[in-house]
């Protein structure tokens, strides 16, 4: 039986033109604020990718067996994990040729060797922004501005969440574990998943106590206001100079989006378990529909140092093109003409009224409107049948009397009215 690798998709023409939608709405936003695009090779050298996510994220790699002369050696190459690391490597290699700070986005797919599950895939787009050469948190308030008005314009509701990497290294040192940050972050990004009883259990086989897991837990579950809980951390992280930073940081970006009448919260317990992370980080969550994070990103400060260029700071978003796609389709949020292809169908009678159609179609193409003639002089059931399965809402009939007048018979498909009209009559109608 003929079947497609689980955790991926095929695309119908409607899903197609649903997912151009969403890629063509977050392509303009990025436009807006001055972005320019890039494409990186859907696979990479393994060493540019191994180490750059974490364990976690190494074991989902998709691995390239090598072929001729080298069939027999370890795999050198994998699939993109994400854009991010291939972006760091792409400023190192081109960095000459670049101007800083450098505003790109990128469209392509990614892959992860996941357990496929509701919203997961092993194939998925990204859809990335990201500026580098600039420490400015002014770029952590535009990017949040590209997510508040992206999500505006799907007419989705969503919840901002932002929190930083930098008040997680203050909660370490507070529970005097500092140097199991990593441990203490990854098992923290799981909290949604899988409970806080069960992080806490992940955190003790890492080597913490009770008594720490306990200290971490009213941290984790802090509510209030933004106000109310920068406040109460800064009273918890008054003795970490990297804690407070990372306060100070938080209230500037929050400070400067309220001016822009953007809102975000606060979430203490995000954590995002990507390792090259340092300053602030976000996450976007729909509110209307059960599925994961659809939108996520941060600040990282040496992503390029891995690659022999440090000392490049960069902050980044990405949004999840598919989840968003599932988000809109259950929430019917497409426009309508998103989805509507051909505008107007000919209908074929024969060799001399297709001669005949052929100058209209150029007319109307030239004029912006999407039509088509049927190939086949077949059975008007059959041409009918083909505009109703297209969702093409007009025909155009051309016989003998309207080659006589110059004129073509236009038929409403949903109405069933009909009018014989010019070329130009129906360029202005449509």
């Amino acid at each position: 039986m003929v079947s497609i690798p689980k955790g991926t998709r095929d695309f119908s023409s409607i899903e197609m033109a649903k997912r151009n939608y969403i890629f063509d709405t977050i392509k303009s936003v990025y436009q807006l604020y001055g972005y320019q695009q890039i494409e990186t090779p859907a696979m990479e050298q393994l060493s540019t990718l191994m180490g750059k996510y974490g364990e976690e994220g190494d074991k989902l790699l998709f691995r390239i067996q090598n072929s001729g002369e080298k069939a027999t050696l370890a795999p050198e190459k994998g699939l993109r994990y994400d854009l991010t690391v291939p972006f760091a490597r792409y400023v190192v290699m081109h960095r000459n040729d670049l101007q800083f700070p450098f505003k790109r986005y990128q469209i392509q797919p990614v892959w992860r060797a996941d357990r496929p599950q509701k919203g997961r895939y092993r194939e998925f787009y990204q859809c990335d922004a990201d500026v580098v050469g600039s420490d400015s948190l002014l770029n952590e308030v535009e990017l949040m501005q590209i997510v508040d008005t992206v999500f505006k314009k799907f007419g989705v509701r969503v919840e901002i969440k932002i929190n930083n990497r930098k008040i997680l290294t203050g909660i370490a040192e507070m529970i005097g574990e500092a140097d199991k940050i990593v441990d203490i972050t990854v098992a923290i990004d799981k909290l949604d998943k899988i409970g806080m009883e069960n992080v806490k259990a992940e955190l003790m086989e890492k080597g913490l106590t009770e008594e720490q897991c306990s200290k971490l837990e009213p941290v984790l579950t802090l509510s209030g206001s933004n106000t109310e809980k920068l406040a109460a951390m800064r009273e918890m992280l008054r003795d970490s100079e990297t804690g407070l930073k990372g306060i100070d940081e938080l209230e500037f970006i929050l400070s400067k989006l309220s001016k822009v009448d953007c809102q975000l919260s606060i979430d203490l317990s995000l954590a995002r378990g990507l390792n090259y992370y340092t300053g602030a980080i976000f996450e976007v969550k729909a509110l209307d529909v059960q599925i994961g994070s659809i939108t996520g990103g941060g600040r990282y400060d040496n992503l390029t140092g891995i690659f022999g260029m440090p000392g490049v700071s960069g902050v980044g978003i990405s949004f999840g093109a598919d989840r968003i796609f599932d988000v809109l389709n259950q929430l019917d949020l497409y426009p309508k003409e998103t989805i509507t292809g051909t505008q107007l169908l000919f209908i074929n009678f024969g060799d001399k009224e297709a001669e005949y159609c052929l100058p209209l179609l150029r007319q109307l193409r030239d004029s912006g409107i999407r039509c088509e003639i049927y190939p086949d002089a077949a059975k008007m059931k059959k041409q009918m049948g083909y505009a109703n399965a297209k969702q093409i809402p007009f025909v155009a009939l051309v016989g003998e009397n309207e080659m006589n007048e110059g004129k073509v018979t236009l038929k409403n498909m949903e109405t069933g009215e009909q009018m014989m009209l010019t070329c130009n009559e129906i360029i202005d109608r449509l």
